[in-house]
């Protein structure tokens, strides 16, 4: 497993945390931002993350992993690489996440959903009604980054390569917006 100190060293390598005034996906705004895509540019970086994560569910029987397309395409595959299972990502189509492109889930197979970082698992939870309206089983969710604050809730286990506190704050109460400062919008979504 990894440590802490070596993720967090991987994360700083990789620059992986951005300081500034940003408008995260969820509408809120945080004075750190971390673009987690940074790390897949290193495939030896990203398969050590991802066997951590397989290795946190091991002895799961999953069949597959599915991610929410962008964040979580690249560690969908690495962890299933890892686990000898099939990789999916899911979708948005008119503002609805969907499987597409062919993918299927045979109903009664044994799911892991993953994403690159979870703030409120907004996401993942859209993921995992997709995995469950297709008959999938899901059985846990892994991410690199918790920065959900303990938020994140979901009914499966949840396991992540690192915990992160950042602070974030509706628009209105944004300290950064009150000194004159514009969010910018760094996802991948709304840029």
């Amino acid at each position: 497993m990894l440590t802490k100190k070596r993720v967090n060293g991987i994360l700083e390598k990789t620059g992986v945390l951005l300081t500034g005034h940003f408008q995260l996906t969820s509408g809120k705004h945080s004075n750190k931002y971390l673009q987690c895509a940074k790390v897949f540019q290193h495939p030896d970086i990203s398969a050590e993350i991802s066997k951590d994560l397989a290795e946190k569910y091991d002895g799961y029987d999953i069949d597959i992993v599915i991610g929410p397309a962008v964040g979580g395409i690249i560690l969908a595959y690495e962890v299933a690489r890892q686990l000898e299972v099939r990789a999916l990502f899911a979708e948005r189509e008119n503002g609805i996440m969907t499987l597409r492109r062919g993918f299927e889930i045979q109903p009664g197979s044994k799911v892991l959903v993953v994403e690159d970082v979870i703030t409120t698992g907004g996401s993942v939870k859209e993921v995992i009604d997709v995995v469950r309206s297709a008959g999938g089983e899901v059985v846990g969710v892994a991410a690199v980054v918790d920065r959900s604050g303990g938020k994140a809730i979901f009914d499966v286990p949840f396991k992540s390569a690192i915990k992160i506190d950042i602070e974030v704050f509706e628009p209105g109460d944004c300290p950064m917006c009150k000194s004159g400062s514009k969010a910018v919008k760094p996802g991948s979504r709304n840029i």
